[in-house]
């Protein structure tokens, strides 16, 4: 006998990085989803099968649940039993009262995404914001619905009674390993009261394995940030140690895999920065909230988004030692095989080179085409090529990103270069 499913309708609010995985996960459950972006080509790519990002074998998923009608893409939102809002949270650069770089949470595109599905709201729907948030974002998203529905009731207001219930359940995935990690991983669930998180983990359960764990929304808000912050804190160790190793003259890469062979120290491996919407930008969230107590997290992100100079610096070094230097950037993603550049350290270095003008630069980045090119890069000159082409004109090579392709690259290649490999694999 064929069980009856807890959500017939979803929508996913937001066809990026997550939510175009989620929706074609919870599609390949046998439940219709609707897709919602403002990009309309992003929509009409997924109507016709295809998706729009990188990442491993989502695009026979998106493939099969199109074809059979369980997914479909729109610009405006239609009725449905669960709402999942999966939009953007950057922060806006700014200077504080004491002359100092601040970084206020950008919250418009949640509040976009509430006025645009307000509209379609009935009893019973449920509304999960999974976009990463500062805390107290999840109440913001509550109120927003409020003013906008005065004739439904919420949370904040009627708790388990209430006609719509809200939760935050932030996902927690890795790039790469995006659909995988979608069913496998454990989802924290942080409901606006007992009956939001319930209804929440019934959602939810239909499509993750691993274990739905229940709290409030702020703690769960607070979850994310968290996780995010430790890895920047740990990263900004490494990178600050390789910092320290190149001015003794002591190989780091070395220093590290002899440092790991105790059995309770794993540091991590420095790289170029820190990129990617998550690390990158969570732990500013914290310090906004808390900028007097947050002192080690706002040093981490000190540290790493000045690792990125420090590499440029020293390919300033490099290209100074040629009349007519070339310099190859290999790569251009915030991180290994895939395409995404959100602030991605390797990004702003090929910028600040072209700035400087400081010789000819060439960038390889096998995971996009000329078309998506970032528009500061095509305004530069900098031209995208292929490894290849791009080392048998450099006379500078620089590793920014640990790509598959650079790895299987044979040394021999290198070999008449000035190289600076920000990444440890050569």
């Amino acid at each position: 006998m064929k069980t009856e499913l807890a959500f017939k309708t979803v929508s996913v609010i937001g066809l990026g990085y997550i939510g175009l995985p989620t929706a074609a996960v919870i599609a390949s459950r046998g439940i219709n989803v609707i897709g919602v972006d403002v990009n309309q080509k992003a929509v009409d790519t997924i109507n016709a099968g295809d998706i729009h990002i990188v990442e491993p074998d989502l695009d026979i998923v998106v493939r099969g649940v199109v074809s059979t009608g369980n997914l479909r893409a729109t610009t405006t939102p239609e009725p449905a039993e669960a709402f999942m809002v999966a939009v953007p949270t950057p922060f806006h650069h700014g200077t504080n009262e004491n002359g100092e770089v601040s970084h206020k949470p950008n919250l418009d595109y949640i509040k976009s995404a509430a006025k645009a599905i307000a509209p379609v709201l009935e009893k019973g729907n449920i509304v999960i914001l999974e976009s990463t948030s500062p805390v107290g974002a999840t109440e913001k998203l509550a109120g927003w619905l409020a003013e906008a529905r005065p004739d439904l009731s919420f949370p904040q207001d009627k708790g388990d009674s209430a006609d719509i219930k809200v939760a935050h359940c932030p996902e927690r995935v890795l790039p790469g390993y995006v659909l995988q990690e979608l069913v496998s991983n454990d989802r924290v669930i942080g409901g606006m009261s007992k009956a939001c998180s319930d209804r929440a983990v019934e959602l939810y359960q239909t499509f993750v394995r691993g274990e739905c764990v229940i709290t409030n929304a702020r703690t769960a808000e607070m979850a994310k940030l968290t996780e995010n912050s430790f890895r920047d804190v740990n990263i900004a160790f490494a990178n600050e140690l390789s910092v320290i190793c190149d001015k003794l003259k002591i190989n780091v890469w070395e220093l590290i895999k002899l440092a790991n062979r105790h059995p309770r120290v794993n540091i991590l491996n420095p790289g170029p920065g820190v990129g990617g919407h998550c690390i990158a930008v969570d732990p500013w969230f914290i310090v906004d909230s808390c900028p007097e107590e947050a002192n080690i997290i706002r040093q981490a992100r000190l540290t790493n988004d000045a690792k990125p100079f420090y590499v440029i610096d020293k390919i300033t070094q490099a290209a100074d030692q040629f009349k007519k230097p070339v310099i190859a950037c290999l790569g251009l993603a915030f991180k290994a095989d895939i395409d995404d550049l959100r602030e991605s350290p390797a990004l702003q270095i090929v910028e600040e080179l072209a700035k400087r003008n400081i010789g000819e630069i060439i960038a390889v980045e096998p995971n996009i085409n000329d078309s998506e090119m970032p528009k500061s890069l095509v305004e530069a000159n900098v031209q995208l090529t292929t490894l290849e082409k791009a080392l048998e004109k450099a006379n500078v090579a620089v590793v920014l990103v640990d790509h598959k392709e650079f790895k299987a690259a044979d040394a021999g290649q290198f070999a008449a270069k000035v190289v600076i490999d920000s990444r440890g694999i050569l």
